[in-house]
């Protein structure tokens, strides 16, 4: 499926479920680059503005440059109170920026499904001379029973699911997009503690599960179910997670 319209039709599921990013994110690039909310950000592939809420609470004007149709109107609903939020129609390989424009140019859980070496011009491109790139995901860590059923229903159900295509932070695919620029990794760790409609539609929003109209799916839901009854406690189950964030200059 074409990287920039597989989420077309998962746009509520992925605004309403998918987790945020933890605020240590932002006391720690104060610290490490400087962030200041007079710079701005080109948040690209940036969804249903998930992470661009983060930086715009901070005070930041932010560009959200996504491709996909239902998800740029998400977020352009969903983040309407914010009138420092940008919509842009573009691509990471064509952003329709100005050049030199961005003090930080921001993936944040969408740099695997760039065309790297055009999206690296295009970078450069757009980036002002001490600008910053960041490239940021949240990963579920398997660490409890239920994690474990968790993960094997993505490894069951999904399409082309596999321990390489999960592990999209893997430094081998960010060193030759940062060179010759080194750069520095931080992870946090969270723990969220989900009911029952929060996991289903955590699952139902990602691209390569099967959608509720797909005959699988009923079958798929019922395993979840089945594991959510068995390991919840108090309507509840613990997912962990790590936020795992690149930083480097642009130039």
């Amino acid at each position: 499926m074409n990287s920039t319209t597989r989420f077309t039709g998962r746009a509520d599921l992925y605004a309403r479920y998918r987790p945020g990013y933890p605020p240590v994110v932002i006391d720690h690039l104060r610290e490490a680059i400087g962030l200041h909310p007079r710079m701005l950000i080109a948040d690209i592939g940036s969804g249903t503005g998930i992470s661009a809420e983060v930086f715009l609470k901070n005070g930041n004007t932010v560009y959200g440059v996504e491709p996909n149709d239902a998800m740029r109107a998400k977020a352009e609903l969903l983040l309407q109170d914010y009138p420092a939020f940008n919509s842009v129609n573009g691509q990471a390989e064509a952003t329709t920026l100005e050049d030199n424009s961005m003090d930080i140019i921001l993936a944040s859980q969408s740099f695997h499904w760039f065309r790297q070496a055009e999206a690296r011009r295009e970078f450069s491109r757009i980036a002002r001379k001490d600008a910053y790139i960041l490239l940021m995901w949240n990963m579920r860590e398997i660490s409890n029973p239920f994690s474990a059923a968790y993960e094997n229903i993505f490894a069951t159900y999904g399409t082309n699911y596999s321990d390489d295509g999960r592990d999209v932070t893997a430094e081998s695919k960010t060193i030759s997009f940062f060179a010759p620029c080194p750069f520095e990794k931080v992870i946090f760790s969270s723990t969220q503690e989900l009911t029952y409609e929060v996991v289903r539609g955590r699952l139902l929003s990602t691209s390569f599960m099967p959608s509720e109209e797909d005959d699988i799916c009923e079958e798929m839901i019922a395993v979840l179910k089945e594991n959510f009854d068995r390991y919840a406690e108090n309507g509840k189950v613990k997912l962990d997670y790590t936020t795992t964030l690149y930083m480097a200059k642009a130039h």
